[in-house]
């Protein structure tokens, strides 16, 4: 009677080996491959942004503010903060629905903010928006990008882009002048976008592909981080402003406390670093590895490395310093 010939042990635990080999070898490929997915649809968003950015200069001659404030509130007061850039920028990104259902709130807190009181009011209803999701304002590689923020008493959906307030905090658009934290010189920190006004693409005297107008950001590790709440105008939340200065450096800096934003968590194993007892300063992060991406003035999306010369980050965040760096398209 012939017997059938099976696998032997040695036969078998050979063949195991091999497929763990194989897998071992083909897991990080496959995340290589999604991570390259990812930055893709990224940077096109970041470019979807910037082409709003370019409409709603088109229609209103001027870039969006970075947010309205209202007559006597103060530039950190997040109860009584107005519109921010990313709403203002809803009917340029296919979501004219979305701005159309709070137009009126808009437009009354908008023309309370320009008349200074005359008319208008502080009508706060268009937050009513803030717990919707756009899905262009998301990078798909936070992992904290459906992490619902609660705070201020609702909830807040999360982004990933924040408009660029310039390398110190002049929420008034102000030319102050500044030395960058860990560099040389004294240089123009004019920002290219602030609260209440902004100023023309031509008035960015640096030019606009030296200018960077929208940051990438990361969302926020627990609910109560304000970090990347997409409807928000403040510090952090929507907003990227005052690095490099102080304790906060480069793109993704890796040290405690650098950005200060509201509720935030201190996380500098995330490369999230943050004091959570009050607004100042929030820098361009990413999860992205080693790089932030950046939408330029002249609608060009480029990657800025994190080892980038803090005299140089500087320079692309100041829309007056009279210098200017290159920054490889990506």
């Amino acid at each position: 009677m012939r017997r059938s010939k099976g696998f032997t042990l040695i036969e078998l635990l050979v063949v195991i080996a091999i497929i763990a080999v194989l897998i071992a070898l083909l897991v990080p490929a496959v995340q290589k491959v999604r991570e390259a997915a990812a930055r893709t649809q990224c940077q096109n968003n970041l470019k979807q942004i910037g082409l709003a950015m370019a409409g709603y200069h088109d229609t209103y001659k001027k870039l969006p503010p970075t947010a309205f404030r209202g007559p006597g509130i103060g530039w950190n007061d997040e109860n009584n903060i107005g519109p921010n850039w990313a709403i203002m920028i809803l009917p340029y990104v296919e979501q004219q629905a979305l701005y159309n259902a709070y137009s009126t709130n808009i437009t009354n807190y908008q023309r309370w903010a320009q008349s200074n009181g005359t008319t208008g009011s502080n009508d706060q209803n268009w937050r009513g928006m803030r717990d919707k999701t756009v899905p262009i304002y998301v990078c798909p590689s936070e992992a904290n990008a459906t992490l619902v923020g609660t705070f201020m008493g609702g909830n807040w959906a999360r982004g990933n882009y924040g408009a660029n307030q310039g390398p110190q905090n002049n929420p008034d658009g102000n030319a102050t002048n500044a030395t960058p934290a860990g560099g040389s010189g004294t240089w123009s920190a004019k920002p290219p976008l602030w609260q209440n006004g902004s100023g023309t693409l031509l008035s960015i005297s640096d030019g606009t592909s030296n200018t960077i107008l929208v940051n990438h950001i990361r969302s926020g590790t627990i609910a109560d981080d304000r970090r990347g709440a997409w409807a928000l105008g403040m510090v952090g939340a929507s907003v990227t402003t005052g690095c490099p200065a102080g304790d906060c450096y480069g793109p993704n800096d890796g040290g405690d406390n650098a950005d200060d934003v509201l509720g935030c968590e201190n996380r500098r194993d995330l490369q999230m670093g943050c004091w959570n007892g009050g607004y100042g300063q929030a820098n361009a992060r990413s999860a992205h590895t080693g790089i932030v991406m950046a939408a330029f003035g002249d609608g060009s999306v480029r990657s800025v490395i994190n080892s980038i010369d803090t005299n140089n980050w500087f320079f692309l965040l100041s829309a007056a310093d009279g210098q200017s760096i290159t920054v490889n398209p990506q």
